[in-house]
C-alpha cells in the first residue's frame, strides 16, 4: 500500500541525490544545498508545501509536485531511479491526481514531459493524461528540452 505526506527536509536531501543513468541523467538534480542557495526546485521557499513523498511500506519510491496556478494545477513526478518501470509512476500519479482534486476541485491538471520519454508518456496515458497541443521548447533546472503538455482527463 502506498502512503504519502508533505516532503521533509531530509527527504529533499535524499531525493536530490538520486542518480539516473543513460538518457535519464537529465533528471539528476543539483544538491539540495545548491537548490536552497538558488531558491529553485525543492529549495524554493514558496513551494515547500507543494511536494509530497510516497512510500511503499518503508521504502521511499517517489515524489510529486502539486502546484496550484491561477487557472490550472501543474503536476510533476519523480520515481526512485532503481525502481523506474515497475508501476510506481501510475500508482503515485493516481494518488496525486486525487490529492489535487481534493485541494483544487475546480481546476484541471496538466503536466509536461520531454518528448523522447516514451516510458513516462505511456505511464501518464495509462493514468488518464492526454497530449494537448504541439511540442514546445523550454529551459528547466536540468537544461533545455522539447516537451509535450499533457492534460488529465481521468
Amino acid at each position: 500500500m502506498i502512503t504519502y505526506h508533505i516532503m521533509t527536509e531530509l527527504e529533499k536531501e535524499i531525493i536530490s541525490s538520486w542518480q539516473y543513468d543513460g538518457e535519464y541523467e537529465i533528471y539528476n538534480m543539483p544538491s539540495y544545498q545548491e537548490q536552497k542557495e538558488k531558491g529553485v526546485g525543492f529549495g524554493d521557499p514558496l513551494s515547500a508545501n507543494n511536494f509530497y513523498t510516497y512510500y511503499d511500506e518503508n521504502t521511499l519510491v517517489g515524489f510529486t509536485n502539486i502546484l496550484e496556478e491561477p487557472k490550472e494545477v501543474f503536476m510533476g513526478i519523480g520515481i526512485a531511479p532503481d525502481i523506474c518501470g515497475n508501476g510506481y509512476g501510475q500508482k503515485i500519479l493516481t494518488i496525486a491526481c486525487n490529492i489535487s482534486k481534493t485541494l483544487y476541485s475546480d481546476k484541471p491538471i496538466y503536466l509536461e514531459v520531454r518528448t523522447w520519454n516514451q516510458r513516462a508518456i505511456k505511464c501518464y496515458e495509462n493514468v488518464g493524461f492526454r497530449i494537448n497541443g504541439q511540442k514546445f521548447e523550454q529551459k528547466t533546472m536540468m537544461g533545455m528540452g522539447d516537451f509535450l503538455r499533457m492534460v488529465y482527463n481521468g
